[in-house]
Parts: structure tokens; sequence; C-alpha cells
């Protein structure tokens, strides 16, 4: 049996959106995490400005995961460009979709978001690290695991059992060198969804997509990070 299968795959409690975490993790309490209200233009031009990232929580379901593969094979075979500065942290432990958005939506962010705290110090290990690598700066994290647990019993709602099965799952949008990309922890690389002029309207018009394609769901939402003080 190869040392990949005898791995044993790590389990965290689902968490629900609860960015409160990100303050006790170093990041300035000017920047929060808002609802975003819809993505028609009226709704979108409600959400404050400037905006880091869009986290979008949408259901896994049969469409997603054929478009997912096949998304894969064309860039596989094709190729895309991306950026040296996009950080992107690889999801090997379950149920851990909700902490990687987080990070994700951090990771590329200017200084004067994220100070001193573990965020910071995961985020600067990161930078200089391969995927693999941060696979295990994660997987090694037991004050990340710890955080993580604790603000999965803190939510609004009734936390899940470790071992059930959650269809929801969070990504996050960012703008690179003025490009749109989706990191998600559960593909093999990031997205380039190409030039971005306005990250909320061109990560709205990428969730759109996500929601035509399963029109029967409902289960989509997103928040996005972004300054609201002075």
């Amino acid at each position: 049996m190869s040392e990949d299968n005898q791995k044993t795959v790590r389990r965290w409690v689902p968490l629900e959106a609860n960015p409160e975490i990100v303050h006790k993790c170093g990041v300035d309490r000017k920047w929060n995490y808002v609802d975003v209200y819809g993505f028609d233009p009226e709704l979108l031009a409600m959400i404050p400005r400037p905006v880091q990232a869009i986290i979008f929580l949408f259901p896994i379901t049969e469409a997603y995961e054929k478009f997912k593969a096949e998304e894969e094979a064309r860039i596989t075979k094709c190729g895309q460009y991306i950026s040296p500065e996009v950080v992107f942290f690889k999801q090997t432990i379950s149920n851990a979709c909700g902490m990687i958005a987080l990070l994700h939506s951090l990771a590329s962010s200017d200084d004067e978001i994220i100070g001193p705290g573990l965020f910071n110090d995961i985020i600067q290990k990161a930078k200089n690290s391969t995927i693999e690598e941060r696979v295990e700066l994660l997987e090694n994290c037991t004050e990340l695991a710890s955080i993580h647990e604790a603000a999965a019993y803190d939510g609004q709602t009734v936390a899940p059992d470790r071992e059930d099965s959650i269809d929801l799952h969070f990504v996050c949008f960012v703008e690179v060198d003025q490009h749109l990309y989706e990191l998600d922890g559960r593909k093999e690389f990031p997205i380039n969804h190409g030039k971005c002029p306005d990250l909320v309207k061109c990560s709205a018009k990428v969730m759109k997509q996500y929601m035509a394609r399963d029109p029967e769901e409902t289960h989509f939402s997103a928040i996005a990070l972004c300054k609201t003080e002075e």
C-alpha cells in the first residue's frame, strides 16, 4: 500500500460563515466580511468599497462536478497563466473549505489588512512554499485546527458532526495583477478568469454562471471582504 493510501484523512467540524475569527488571528478590524444581498447591479452597489475578496457558497451537485472535471481537463490541455503573486492552498482536510476560503481571501491582501498573528504567520510561510508544502503547513498547524473548531461551535447554528457529509462548499475570488482568480481548494490549481477591471462585477458574473448550471438549487450566497471603517 502506498504512503498516500496509508495517510489518514483529517476531518474538521464543518464551519458556517463565521468570519469574525479573522480578527482574533490578526486581521485589522477596519476590514470585515459583509453579506452580498444579490448579484444584480443595484445590490452589488451596496457593498462597501474597497473590496479585497469575495467568498462564495454553493452546493456541490452532479452538474457542478461534471463542469469541474471538464474545466480541469481543458486547462490541463491548453494551459493558463497564473501570477506568481497568487497564493493557492490545496484542501486535503475534510470540511475545511470555509477556513481555506478565509485564508485565500487574505493571502494576496495588502499589508494594511493583516497584521501580526496566526494568519500572517501561515501566509508568510506559504508565500515561499510549494503547494505540497502548504498542504503540510495546514495539516500540521494545530493552532489553526483549534481555532477552526472553536469557531464552528461558536456559530449561530448547532455545529454538524465532523463525520457528517456536507454538500455545500466555499470558494474565493480575488483580483491579482488585474486578473480575476477563483481559488478553490478542491481543484488542482487556481482558475484565471481573465482581465478584471472590477472585482465585484467580475466575480458576480462567474457566480451567476454557477447558479445557471443548477437552476433548481437555492443554496447560493456570498460575503465580501471590504473596508468598513476609515
